[in-house]
């Protein structure tokens, strides 16, 4: 039986040429921990966190890994248990901290999608293939129009006209931190500037409360937006999002920031909300995410996965009715670990990933550029 032998992880952080910011904050950098998980038997196994702060999470993958070595490295949904039961303490039978279960679901996480990638290379099949998928390109959108300081008002709109002549049929654009008279003047210009056959998506980042998300809806529906994603402040609730959907036919998208199905189940059957953006490398892994997905495709909700493209498209790819898409950045300066860190993985071109075939999520780690740019 091939046993978890070792856990490693390895922090990554690339400065940006240019610091940017959303509605909900400001970055001069990107940062990405790599989980290695060795088995008894010598396969390695990858998976990703890009949640912060990584020091944290790295450390809470070091107190984990004594809990799963030794236990069989194929049964994933096993491990995951056994560690998501310690977010639940017990008197006298310990438990992990509250206050850390976002960074502790994200050491779970990542820790999970390396078993995944390992039993992919014992099987000698890819995820997607484990799940029944085909090798189909999966769809993607590209994201851009963060705020740059000193930049114009309609900066995104050169920007992600820029996306749509290199091929994206789809491209979000990331609002809310202006006023929403502004806002609208960057909706504008970016419709005109893609024209009216790309499809176009808004990233609110969590901006607004109810009353002036309605308002911004109603301002920006004129141009056809394909949804609204992350419209509301952090801490309104399912009840709310149904609220908002009634207010405007736009539809809604969220899950990025959910740590389980279960809240995440709440947004889909109580909040309105059309399609689904839970995040395996934030939280809990791609065990979780899939059972995610699986009750999307129940309710009908669309997947598309945040972040990630080339672990993702495995997930999508295993829903032909409800897989919509994955999310990719349109340009290499706004990723560039994503750009820089693989010697193997899949591609992005004309608004869609393509695949390889080879075994677990299909990707090799330049391994001098994560040393270079070690965090």
């Amino acid at each position: 039986m091939s046993k978890i032998a070792a856990i490693n992880t390895f922090p990554v952080s690339v400065a940006l040429k240019r610091a940017y910011r959303t509605a909900h904050e400001a970055s001069g950098e990107v940062r990405l921990l790599l989980v290695e998980v060795i088995t008894s038997d010598g396969i390695k196994g990858y998976g990703q966190v890009s949640s912060t702060p990584m020091n944290d999470i790295a450390a809470w993958i070091g107190k984990l890994a004594p809990q799963v070595i030794g236990m069989n490295a194929l049964a994933y949904t096993a491990v995951w248990e056994k560690l998501f039961a310690l977010t639940s303490p017990q008197p006298g039978k310990g438990g992990l901290p509250r206050n850390a279960r976002p960074q502790i679901m994200a050491a779970i996480g990542g820790i999970d999608m390396a078993l995944w990638d390992i039993a992919g290379k014992a099987a000698g099949m890819p995820v997607y293939q484990m799940l029944g998928a085909q090798n189909k390109p999966v769809f993607t959108y590209g994201t851009g129009g963060y705020y740059v300081e000193g930049a114009k008002l309609t900066a995104c709109a050169d920007e992600l006209a820029g996306f749509v002549a290199n091929g994206y049929q789809a491209v979000k654009l990331k609002t809310g931190a202006d006023t929403i008279a502004n806002e609208v003047k960057r909706v504008a210009a970016t419709r005109a500037a893609i024209g009216p056959d790309v499809s176009l998506m808004l990233d609110l980042n969590a901006a607004y409360d109810l009353p002036a998300c309605i308002e911004f809806a109603r301002a920006v529906a004129p141009f056809d937006i394909f949804w609204l994603e992350e419209p509301l402040h952090w801490h309104l609730q399912p009840a709310d999002f149904a609220l908002l959907g009634k207010a405007t036919p736009i539809p809604l998208a969220h899950g990025e920031r959910e740590l389980t199905r279960f809240t995440t189940r709440d947004f889909m059957t109580l909040g309105n909300i059309r399609y689904v953006m839970f995040d395996a490398t934030r939280a809990a892994g791609f065990t979780e995410s899939l059972r995610v997905a699986h009750m999307a495709d129940q309710l009908g909700v669309m997947i598309t996965p945040h972040h990630a493209p080339e672990l993702h498209c495995h997930l999508v790819a295993a829903f032909p009715r409800t897989g919509f898409a994955v999310e990719s950045h349109g340009s290499h300066e706004r990723d560039p670990i994503w750009h820089g860190l693989f010697s193997e993985r899949a591609q992005v071109r004309d608004s869609h990933v393509y695949m390889n075939d080879k075994p677990g999520f299909g990707i090799e780690i330049d391994w001098a550029f994560a040393k270079r740019h070690a965090a």
